[in-house]
């Protein structure tokens, strides 16, 4: 563009002032780095000027070679992505600042071990987002969307998870005592295909839970409300399910393999594990 300018002054009507010096209408911080390259090739930009109006500038003369330069001062300057963890601190001031009819979007954040206890944390979008060694007790997490999220090693013991969305994530180790999943308008949780190695479950209400292709080896699921839960083609190798209610619930083609089925409240019929 610059070039095209001087090539053919009459076409574009350039303006001179009375010493000869050509006038071009643009931002004389911005265009001033761009001048100074063309002299002597080194891109020298003054404290104080925004790299980005200058980069802009590059961009309408058609300075290819400076736009390099400045994409990458512009990259450098930029500060280092923080991924600390959100703290409980932090994370109630958002709470507190937010409506609560509007959907919370906590997509991908950390909150790896932060207290988050007793919180209502009803209908939030915790898809993908890391929760390991989060301490969720007591917590009310009703229609949470925890869709791959990471909540090894968890502690989300007596919280409300009605309605919940966990398909696909690993809460390996995690602790969810006396839970609730049951939610009395019908909506139910899923889990279907988590990851539930080693959990301990004791004690859980999960009156029709979703728990298909979902891995629970080594799980403790003793006296829980297992009632026509869908346990089709899950993992349930030595997983301790003494005093399990289990009417009307679909084992089919699940993984038994040394499972304990002791003390059963209702006895458990071929149908419901054969295919």
């Amino acid at each position: 563009m610059l070039a095209h300018m001087f090539k053919d002054k009459g076409v574009w009507g350039n303006k001179q002032d009375r010493r000869g010096a050509f006038l071009i209408d643009r931002s004389p911080e911005y265009f001033e780095p761009i001048l100074n390259y063309l002299r002597h090739g080194q891109l020298i930009v003054n404290d104080g000027i925004n790299l980005l109006g200058v980069l802009e500038e590059a961009r309408f003369f058609g300075i290819d070679s400076l736009i390099e330069h400045l994409e990458v001062a512009i990259k450098n300057s930029q500060p280092p992505e923080d991924h600390s963890p959100i703290s409980r601190k932090e994370f109630v001031r958002f709470l507190l600042a937010t409506p609560t009819k509007s959907e919370l979007r906590c997509q991908g954040l950390n909150f790896s071990g932060a207290d988050l206890s007793r919180l209502d944390l009803r209908y939030i979008n915790f898809k993908m987002a890391n929760l390991s060694r989060c301490n969720l007790a007591h917590a009310n997490l009703c229609c949470a969307n925890l869709e791959r999220a990471d909540l090894s090693g968890s502690v989300l013991d007596f919280a409300n998870l009605q309605g919940v969305k966990m398909l696909c994530s690993n809460a390996e180790g995690a602790s969810l005592k006396q839970c609730n999943f049951e939610d009395p308008s019908g909506i139910k949780a899923n889990l279907e295909g988590a990851n539930l190695k080693g959990v301990d479950m004791e004690g859980s209400q999960m009156t029709g839970i979703n728990l298909r292709v979902a891995t629970l080896k080594n799980a403790k699921l003793k006296n829980c409300n297992l009632r026509g839960a869908t346990l089709a083609g899950t993992d349930l190798e030595n997983c301790d399910l003494s005093g399990c209610d289990l009417q009307e619930a679909n084992l089919r083609g699940s993984n038994v393999k040394g499972a304990i089925f002791e003390e059963m409240l209702t006895p458990l019929h071929m149908s419901q594990s054969v295919r």
